[in-house]
C-alpha cells in the first residue's frame, strides 16, 4: 500500500518549526532522496549489465550444448554427378552411396570435391581441399636475415641461382622472346658448410616468391603413402601461392639411389621418391614453382632426379679459394671489434681447406678467447689460437672416427 502525505514522517516540528525551516527541512530531505534515487539508478544499470553478460554467456553455452548433441558429419569424396543425384565414397569404409544434392549445391560440386555428410548419407555442405598441415607450416612467413651481400666466395653459383630462381619471375618475357623454357630446378651439391643453405637463405630474402622449405628426412614417415601424400600436398601448397620456391635440404634423404631391398622401410622411401619425380616433371604442369635442392652426398642420389627437366643445373658449390676465405672472414667480422694487427690475407692464406662455416667458427671462437681475456678488441693472435684449437679438435675426431672402424 503507498503511503500517503499524512503517513510520512516530517524532518521537523509541525508546531514549533516556522514556514522556512519547514521548507529548508523539506527541500534537504528532497535532496537526500534524489541522491539515493540516483545511487539505486546506478546500481539498476550495473544490475541489467550483469544480466546482459550472463545471457549472452547462457546463449553461448546453449549453442554449444546443441551442437554437441547434434549427430556428426561425415567426410566423402564425390566420385560422379549423375541425373539421379551425387555418387559419393565414403572416407574410412570406402563404401560408394548415390544421394541427393540441393540445385545450388549441385552447382559447386566436382568430382574429387570434399563433402560433409549427415546419417542419411544427404550432402550438408561442400569442404575445403585436403592438405596436410605439415605442409602448410612449412610456408616461410619470415624471410631469413641473409643476404647476397652476406655470402663470400660464391659469385658464380650465386649467378647461377639468380638465373634459375628470380630472373624467370622477374622477367619472364626474355625467355618468351628467345623461344626457352626457363631452369625449372637447381640441385646445389658439395662438401658441409659451403653455403649451400646460406645460398637459398639469400633467395628466401630477396625474393618475392612464396618460399617454402623442408628437409628430405621430413618426407620419411613410418605408414604406407604418408611421405607421398606429403609431396602431394607440398606442391599443391606451392601451386596455391605461386610464384613460389621450394627448398629442399638434404635431398639425399629421400632421392638415393633405387635397390633391390625389399624392406619396408626401403620400399616405403622409394614410393616417396617416385612421388617427388612425379611432381617435378610429371603429366600435370608444375606451374610457376622453382624448386632448390642441396645435399652433401651427390654420389648417392638416383640418376633419374638429376635429369634435365627436374633438375637443369647441378651446381658444385666447393670449398672457397683463398680470396674467397679472406671474403668470408671480413664478412663475419663486419660486426667484431678487430685490432688494426688483423690481416685478413694471413687468416685467408692459414686457414687452408677451411669452410665457410669453418671460418665463422673460427672467428666465434677467436671472440671467445678475447672474452676469456676481459679485452673488447679481438687481435690476430686470438685469430691464430682459435684456428689451432679448431683444427686440433677436428684431428682429434678423425682419429676417434678410425678407432671406432678400425
Amino acid at each position: 500500500m503507498t503511503d500517503t502525505v499524512d503517513d510520512v514522517d516530517m524532518p521537523y516540528e509541525e508546531d514549533s518549526a516556522s514556514q522556512q525551516e519547514k521548507i529548508e527541512a523539506l527541500q534537504e530531505r528532497l535532496d537526500v532522496l534524489e541522491s539515493q534515487n540516483e545511487e539505486m539508478r546506478d546500481k539498476l544499470l550495473d544490475a541489467n549489465a550483469e544480466n546482459n553478460k550472463y545471457q549472452q554467456k547462457l546463449e553461448r553455452l546453449t549453442h554449444e550444448n546443441k551442437k554437441l548433441k547434434q549427430s556428426p558429419l561425415f567426410v566423402a569424396t564425390v566420385q560422379e554427378l549423375t541425373d539421379d543425384g551425387v555418387v559419393i565414397k565414403q572416407h574410412g569404409n570406402n563404401q560408394e552411396a548415390l544421394t541427393e544434392v540441393t540445385d545450388g549445391m549441385r552447382d559447386d560440386l566436382e568430382p574429387d570435391d570434399r563433402v560433409a555428410v549427415n546419417n542419411s548419407l544427404s550432402v550438408v555442405k561442400k569442404l575445403e581441399k585436403e592438405t596436410d598441415v605439415r605442409a602448410r607450416v612449412m610456408q616461410v612467413d619470415h624471410s631469413p636475415d641473409v643476404t647476397y651481400e652476406d655470402i663470400g666466395g660464391l659469385d658464380e653459383q650465386m649467378n647461377e641461382v639468380r638465373e634459375t630462381v628470380e630472373l624467370p619471375m622477374e622477367n619472364p618475357e626474355m625467355f618468351s622472346d628467345v623461344g626457352i623454357q626457363p631452369p625449372s630446378g637447381v640441385l646445389l651439391h658439395g662438401p658441409p658448410g659451403t653455403g649451400k643453405t646460406m645460398l637459398a637463405k639469400a633467395v628466401a630474402n630477396e625474393t618475392d616468391a612464396t618460399f617454402i622449405k623442408m628437409a628430405g628426412s621430413e618426407l620419411v614417415h613410418k605408414f604406407i603413402g604418408e611421405g607421398a601424400k606429403l609431396v602431394r600436398d607440398l606442391f599443391e601448397v606451392a601451386r596455391e601461392n605461386e610464384p613460389a620456391v621450394l627448398f629442399i635440404d638434404e635431398i639425399d634423404a629421400i632421392a638415393s639411389k633405387r635397390t633391390d631391398s625389399k624392406t619396408s622401410g626401403d620400399a616405403e622411401v622409394q614410393r616417396t621418391m617416385m612421388q617427388l619425380l612425379s611432381e617435378m616433371d610429371g603429366f600435370d604442369e608444375r606451374g610457376e614453382v622453382r624448386i632448390i635442392a642441396a645435399t652433401n652426398r651427390f654420389d648417392m642420389l638416383d640418376p633419374a632426379i638429376l635429369r634435365p627437366g627436374r633438375f637443369d643445373r647441378l651446381i658444385e658449390v666447393p670449398k672457397p679459394d683463398a680470396a674467397g676465405r679472406e671474403l668470408i672472414f671480413q664478412i663475419h667480422t663486419r660486426d667484431m671489434n678487430v685490432a688494426d694487427d688483423v690481416d685478413f690475407a694471413e687468416l685467408a692464406a692459414m686457414a687452408d681447406d677451411a669452410s665457410g662455416a669453418d671460418v665463422k667458427a673460427i672467428c666465434t671462437e677467436a671472440g671467445m678467447f678475447a672474452i676469456r681475456e676481459d679485452r673488447t678488441e679481438i687481435t690476430m693472435a686470438d685469430f691464430r689460437g682459435a684456428w689451432q684449437k679448431i683444427t686440433e679438435s677436428s684431428e682429434t675426431d678423425a682419429g676417434d672416427d678410425s678407432l671406432a672402424f678400425a
